[in-house]
C-alpha cells in the first residue's frame, strides 16, 4: 500500500498545502521519522542529503508550533550557511500561515540585523553553531521556551570542528524538549552525543544503494611519479573539455591554488570555499548555473551549497576519506537520464582507496591514460575537421568565396584552405599549447603512462566520451 502524508498523522490542512505544492508521496526517511516525531519521541535519523530529511523534521515541527507566541520554540542547527538558507526556504514553503516567522542566522551577515529581527520575534531559528552561540552569549537569543532542537548533518558538524559549540548550545537548551539528530553517517562520536543529549531516541535509517548510478562513466587516472596533480589534470581537462564541472579538493588553499593555475591557462573557472562572503557565494552560484563560469573548484563542505542541474563532470582532484562521500559526490552528475562523467586523480601510493571504492560500489573502475600532447592535438584537429564539414554545408560560405577567388590568383587553392584551417585551429587549440613558453618549467611530455585494465575485466562502467566544447562565456 502506498503511504500518504495523511496516513503519517499530519493535519488535513498541512496535507492539502503539501498537495498544492506537489508533494503527495512521502520519502522513506519521511515515512519512518514523521510518526515518531509527531508522537513526541526523540529521533536519530541516518540519511544522505537529497532523501527528504528536511521535510522529515520540519513537517512535525510545524504541526506543534504555537503561532500565537513569538518566542523561539524550535532551533535547527546546520553546519553551513548554505544549508541554513535551504532549510529556511523549505520550512517557509511547507508553512502556509502568515503568523509563522522563520529566521536564518549565520556568519557573514550583519549580526545587528539579526538581533533586530530576533527582537521582532521568530518561532523557528535556523542557524550555524558559531553565530547561534554568539547570540546566546550576548543574551539576544533566548531558548527558555524552546520545545524542539534539530541537529542537521551532524557528521559535518564533527568534520568542521563545531562539536564543542554544539555541545554548549545543547547544554543551554531546556532539558524538557524534543530533539532530533540527522546524519549521513553514524560516527561513534555522533552516537556518544546522542546518548548524552537525547532521551531514549528511536533510530531510523534509510539504506543507500552502494552501487553508483549506471549512467556515470567513472575513470581513474594514476598520477605519474614525479608529477603534480595539477600537471596531470590539465591534459585530462583539455581532452574532456567539460561543459560544466565541479572539481573537489581537500582544502581552501588547494582550491585557491588550483583555480589560479587553471585560470592562468585560460579556463573559465572559479573557486568556492568557506572564506567567501555570502554575497560572493551567491554571485558565483548564479554565474555557475547560467554557465558564465564552466568549472568550479570547491571543498567538500562548501560544495554542499552548490546544486546545479545538468552537471556534466565531477572531478575528484582529491579523493574523499569515505567511500560514501565518493558515491555522494559523483551522484551530482548523470541525473535525469543523462550521462555524466566522474574523474578521479590518484597517487600510486593511494591505490588502497581505489580498492575500497571498487569494493563498495561493486564494480571495477576504468584506469584511464593521461593524454599526451600529440593525442590532444589530434583530438582537436578531428573536431576542427568536423566543424569544417559543417561550414562547407552552410549557406554563409558563399560570402567568403570572393576572398578565395582573389587569393587564388596568388596561391594554390589547397594552400588557401590549409592556411584558413591553421588560423581556425590556432584560435581553438588549448590555451596551454598557445602559451607553452610560460609553462616551460612543467611541460606536457609524452611519458609512459599506466596501462589501462583489460576491457574484459569486471568493469561495470564505460569509457569516458569527450563532450562537445563550448566557448566560455565571459
Amino acid at each position: 500500500m502506498t503511504l500518504s502524508f495523511h496516513s503519517l498523522g499530519l493535519s488535513e490542512s498541512r496535507v492539502r498545502h503539501l498537495e498544492k505544492a506537489g508533494f503527495t508521496v512521502p520519502t522513506a526517511i519521511q515515512a519512518q521519522a514523521i510518526p515518531h516525531l509527531l508522537s513526541g519521541r526523540d529521533v536519530v535519523g541516518q540519511a544522505q542529503t537529497g532523501t527528504g530529511k528536511t521535510a522529515a523534521f520540519s513537517l512535525p515541527l510545524l504541526e506543534r508550533i504555537d503561532l500565537n507566541s513569538h518566542a523561539v520554540q524550535a532551533l535547527i542547527l546546520t553546519p553551513t550557511r548554505e544549508l541554513a538558507i535551504q532549510v529556511y526556504q523549505s520550512i517557509r514553503a511547507f508553512g502556509d500561515d502568515k503568523r509563522l516567522h522563520v529566521l536564518p542566522i549565520y556568519g557573514g551577515q550583519s549580526i545587528d540585523l539579526q538581533i533586530r529581527r530576533l527582537q521582532r520575534g521568530a518561532q523557528i531559528i535556523v542557524g550555524t553553531p558559531g553565530r547561534v552561540l554568539d547570540l546566546l552569549n550576548r543574551g539576544d537569543l533566548k531558548l527558555n521556551q524552546l520545545n524542539w532542537l534539530v541537529l542537521d548533518e551532524a557528521d559535518e558538524m564533527l568534520n568542521m570542528g563545531f562539536i564543542q559549540d554544539v555541545e554548549k548550545i545543547l547544554s543551554q537548551a531546556p532539558h524538557e524538549r524534543q530533539t532530533a539528530f540527522f546524519s549521513a553517517t553514524m560516527d561513534p562520536s555522533i552516537r556518544e552525543l546522542a546518548t548524552k543529549f537525547l532521551r531514549s531516541p528511536v533510530t531510523v535509517t534509510v539504506e543507500q544503494p552502494k552501487a553508483a548510478p549506471a549512467r556515470i562513466n567513472q575513470v581513474v587516472y594514476i598520477v605519474p611519479r614525479g608529477w603534480t596533480k595539477a600537471r596531470a589534470l590539465q591534459p585530462i581537462l583539455e581532452m574532456q573539455d567539460p561543459e560544466s564541472a565541479l572539481i573537489f579538493v581537500r582544502t581552501r588553499k588547494a582550491a585557491a591554488e588550483l583555480t589560479r593555475q587553471l585560470q592562468a591557462a585560460g579556463h573559465s573557472v572559479d573557486e568556492y570555499h568557506g572564506d567567501l562572503s555570502q554575497a560572493q557565494r551567491e554571485r558565483l552560484l548564479l554565474r555557475f548555473r547560467q554557465r558564465q563560469v564552466r568549472w568550479v573548484v570547491a571543498t567538500d563542505i562548501a560544495a554542499r551549497g552548490l546544486h546545479v542541474e545538468d552537471l556534466t563532470h565531477v572531478i575528484n582532484y582529491d579523493l574523499p576519506d569515505s567511500v560514501d562521500s565518493y558515491v555522494h559526490r559523483i551522484g551530482r552528475t548523470g541525473r535525469a537520464g543523462k550521462e555524466g562523467t566522474a574523474i578521479s586523480l590518484l597517487h600510486p601510493l593511494d591505490k588502497r582507496k581505489l580498492r575500497d571504492i571498487e569494493r563498495h560500489i561493486r564494480q571495477r573502475l576504468e584506469i584511464g591514460t593521461i593524454p599526451t600532447r600529440a593525442q590532444i592535438e589530434a583530438h582537436h584537429l578531428r573536431k576542427l575537421q568536423n566543424q569544417l564539414r559543417d561550414s562547407l554545408a552552410s549557406e554563409r560560405i558563399a560570402s567568403f568565396l570572393p576572398i578565395v577567388a582573389q587569393l587564388s590568383e596568388e596561391f594554390e587553392p589547397h594552400m588557401i584552405a590549409a592556411a584558413a584551417l591553421q588560423m581556425a585551429y590556432d584560435q581553438t587549440r588549448p590555451s596551454w599549447m598557445r602559451l607553452e613558453h610560460t609553462l616551460a618549467d612543467d611541460p606536457i611530455v609524452d611519458e609512459p603512462q599506466p596501462q589501462p585494465r583489460s576491457s574484459h575485466s569486471r568493469s561495470g562502467g564505460h569509457k569516458s566520451k569527450p563532450i562537445k566544447r563550448k566557448s566560455p562565456v565571459s
